[in-house]
C-alpha cells in the first residue's frame, strides 16, 4: 500500500514538474506498477496480476474519449460547425469575450439535461471555428468548456454519470433521490463556479495565442491567386452586383483577364465566362474556403511537364489528402528573378503554387507570370508526401505548423448527421456510449468525412497513456487497502465534530481524492461512508449523499480527472500544471461555497 502511494505521489510531482513527457512519466509509473505487483509477495486475496493493471488501456472510458475525437476532427475537417458557430457568434457581438460567455452558459445548461461529455464532445469544434474566425486562441475557452459542462452536469440527477451511480448506491440503504432534489443547491455551485470560470480563470490561463501553432496560420495576410473559369464551373454565369460577385465571399477581384485584354474594377454589369481568368485577392482562410466549396480550382499543369505516375500532376480537385502549407523565397534562391511557371516548383516537389503574398505591390496580371523575389510566401498546395518533401528545401522554405488540409465541405452534413446518431444514442441510452462512438468513428471514416491518415494524427497517444497508467494506479489504490485506509482515518479524525464542519471535511477529502481515482471510484467509495457519519450524527442523509455527489463531480485538478479534461487536453495544447494551476481554486471555491451555503440550506 505504502509503496503504491510512493508511486502515485512521484507520478503527480513529475506531471506537474513537466521535465518529461507525459508519456514517459506514464510508461515509467506503469513499469513500477507492473515490477511491484510481480516481484513482491502478495496476499492472494487481493493479488493484482499484470493482465488486470493493463486492462485500463483498454478501458470503455479511454475507448469511448479516443473515438469521440476522431469523430471530432471530422466535423472540424469538413467545417461541419461553421454554420452553427456563426449563429452563436452572433449572440456575442463583437466581444470575444461575450461570445465565449454565451458558448459556456449554453454548454452548461446543455449539461443539465444531457451527459455532459456528448455536450463538450459538440461544443469543442464550435469553439475551434469561431477562435478561427475571431482570431483568439481557443485554449482561452476550452479548459473552461470542460469545467462548465461539470458544473451544469451537478445540477440535476443525469448531468453525469457520477449523480446517477451515487443514486444507485444510495439506493441500496433505502434512500431514493430525484430528478431535480439538488437542483437548487447545484445551481448555487454552478453559477459561482460559472464566475470564477469567467473572471479568474483567463488570468491563471495567461494569454495561450502565442502557444498556438493553429492560430499561426489564421493570419489577416492578403495572396494574390487566380481563378480559371471553365465550362461548368460554378462561377460560370454568375453576375456583379454592385460591382461585387457574391459567390466569392471574402474574396476581393482585382481584374479579370479575357480573351487577352484585362478588365478592372469596378466590374457593373459583368458576367464571368468559361475561359476567363480571374485575378483575387484573399487570406489564406478564404482561398481555402473556396477551394473546399469549389469556387476556387487548382492550376493546370504544363503538358511538357506532366508525369502521369505522380499522384499530384493529374489531381484535378482538392480531396480528403490535400493539405495546403505556405513557403517562403529564400535568399539567394535559384527561384528569385524567375516567373512561378518558369520555375516548375510542381515539376521538382510535386507542390503546386495558389497564391503569393508580397509585403508591397500587389499584381493584377496573371499570377504565372509574376517574377518571385527573395521574402515572397508562395501558398502551396498538394499531398501530404509531397509537403514533407518540400521540407528538405533549401530555396523554399516551409514555415513550421502552416500545414493544414483544406475542409471537405460536401461532407459537413454527412458528419453532422453522423454526430447527430451517436449522440441522440448516447443521450437516450439506446447504445453505449462507447459503442455509439465506436460506430460513429468508423463511420466518419468510412463515409469519406476521414482518412485513415488524419483519423490516426486525431488518436492523442499522451492520453491513451496517461489514463491507462492513472487506472492502473487506482487498482492499485483499491486492492492495497489504500482507499479504505484513507476513508476510516476521515472518518476517525471527524469524530465529535458538528454535522456543519463534518459535512465540509467530507467534501474536501472525497473533492481532493476524485482527482487520483477516478470520479465513479471515488463516488461508490465514499457514498456508503457518508451515510453511515449521517445515521452516527443522528442527521438526515441527503445533505451528506449529495455532498459526494457534488465533491466527486470536482474533477478540476489534473486532466485525468473526469473525460471532459481529457477531451480538451489535446485541442487545447494544455500542460498538466495548467490543470493544477485552475482547478485547484476552484475546488477551493466550491468547497467554501458549499460549507457555508449546504448548512443553511439543509437546517443542519
Amino acid at each position: 500500500m505504502w509503496m503504491t502511494f510512493a508511486v502515485i505521489a512521484c507520478t503527480i510531482v513529475a506531471y506537474g514538474a513537466e521535465k518529461w513527457s507525459i508519456e514517459g512519466v506514464s510508461l515509467a509509473a506503469l513499469v513500477i506498477l507492473l515490477a511491484i505487483f510481480s516481484l513482491v509477495p502478495q496476499n492472494t486475496d487481493n493479488q493484482i496480476s499484470p493482465t488486470e493493471l493493463l486492462m485500463g488501456f483498454a478501458n470503455p472510458a479511454l475507448i469511448t474519449v479516443l473515438a469521440l475525437l476522431v469523430i471530432g476532427q471530422a466535423l472540424f475537417n469538413t467545417d461541419a460547425l461553421e454554420r452553427p458557430a456563426e449563429m452563436l457568434s452572433n449572440f456575442g457581438g463583437s466581444s470575444a469575450r461575450r461570445t465565449i460567455l454565451v458558448l459556456l452558459v449554453t454548454a452548461g445548461v446543455t449539461s443539465a439535461f444531457l451527459n455532459n461529455t456528448p455536450v463538450v464532445v459538440m461544443f469543442i469544434p464550435i469553439i475551434v471555428a469561431i477562435a478561427a474566425q475571431r482570431n483568439f486562441s481557443a485554449a482561452a475557452a476550452l479548459m473552461p468548456l470542460s469545467y462548465v459542462g461539470i458544473l451544469g452536469g451537478m445540477t440535476t440527477l443525469i448531468g453525469s454519470s457520477t449523480n446517477l451511480l451515487v443514486a444507485g448506491v444510495a439506493q441500496r440503504y433505502g434512500f431514493e433521490l430525484g430528478f431535480f432534489d439538488f437542483s437548487i443547491p447545484g445551481l448555487v455551485l454552478a453559477s459561482v463556479g460559472l464566475a470564477y470560470v469567467v473572471l479568474v480563470m483567463p488570468a491563471l490561463l495567461g494569454n495561450r495565442s502565442a502557444a498556438d501553432p493553429k492560430n499561426r496560420t489564421a493570419t489577416g495576410r492578403q495572396f494574390v491567386a487566380q481563378i480559371h473559369v471553365v465550362k461548368d464551373h460554378p462561377l460560370a454565369g454568375v453576375e456583379s452586383v454592385s460591382g461585387l460577385f457574391p459567390a466569392l465571399t471574402d474574396i476581393t477581384v482585382r481584374s479579370i483577364q479575357r480573351n487577352g485584354e484585362q478588365i478592372l474594377p469596378p466590374f457593373e454589369d459583368t458576367t464571368l465566362r468559361p475561359g476567363d481568368i480571374v485575378i483575387v485577392a484573399a487570406t489564406r482562410r478564404a482561398l481555402t474556403k473556396a477551394l473546399s466549396d469549389g469556387a476556387a480550382s487548382l492550376p493546370k499543369m504544363a503538358s511538357e511537364d506532366l508525369d502521369p505516375t505522380r499522384p499530384t500532376d493529374t489531381l484535378s480537385k482538392v480531396t480528403e489528402s490535400f493539405m495546403i502549407a505556405e513557403a517562403v523565397i529564400a535568399p539567394g534562391s535559384r527561384y528569385a528573378g524567375r516567373t512561378i511557371e518558369a520555375s516548375r516548383i510542381r515539376a521538382t516537389y510535386g507542390t503546386m503554387v495558389l497564391g503569393l503574398q508580397r509585403r508591397s505591390g500587389m499584381a493584377r496580371g496573371l499570377v504565372r507570370a509574376i517574377r518571385l523575389e527573395p521574402g515572397d510566401t508562395l501558398l502551396i498546395g498538394g499531398l501530404p508526401e509531397d509537403i514533407e518533401r518540400l521540407r528538405a528545401s533549401r530555396e523554399l522554405l516551409l514555415l513550421e505548423h502552416s500545414a493544414g488540409e483544406v475542409p471537405l465541405r460536401a461532407y459537413a452534413p454527412r458528419a453532422i448527421g453522423i454526430f447527430g446518431l451517436v449522440v441522440l444514442a448516447a443521450s437516450f441510452s439506446i447504445l453505449p456510449i462507447v459503442v455509439a462512438s465506436l460506430m460513429g468513428a468508423y463511420a466518419v471514416i468510412a463515409s469519406g468525412c476521414l482518412s485513415i491518415r488524419q483519423a490516426a494524427r486525431s488518436f492523442d497517444r499522451q492520453i491513451y497513456m496517461m489514463v491507462g497508467a492513472s487506472l492502473a494506479a487506482a487498482l492499485a489504490l483499491e486492492r492495497t487497502g489504500g482507499a479504505a485506509f484513507i476513508a476510516s482515518g476521515v472518518v476517525g479524525l471527524l469524530e465529535g465534530q458538528t454535522p456543519a464542519m463534518v459535512l465540509s471535511a467530507l467534501f474536501i477529502v472525497t473533492a481532493l481524492l476524485t482527482n487520483v481515482l477516478s470520479n465513479n471510484a471515488t463516488a461508490v467509495l465514499f457514498t456508503p461512508i457518508a451515510i453511515g457519519i449521517a445515521q452516527r450524527l443522528n442527521v438526515p442523509l441527503e445533505p451528506f449523499v449529495i455532498c459526494i455527489i457534488f465533491a466527486a463531480n470536482c474533477s478540476f485538478a489534473t486532466p485525468v480527472g473526469y473525460q471532459t479534461n481529457l477531451l480538451v487536453l489535446g485541442p487545447g495544447r494544455y500542460r498538466f500544471s495548467d490543470y493544477l494551476r485552475s482547478g485547484i481554486p476552484l475546488i477551493i471555491v466550491l468547497w467554501i461555497t458549499f460549507s457555508f451555503f449546504a448548512p443553511f440550506y439543509y437546517n443542519l
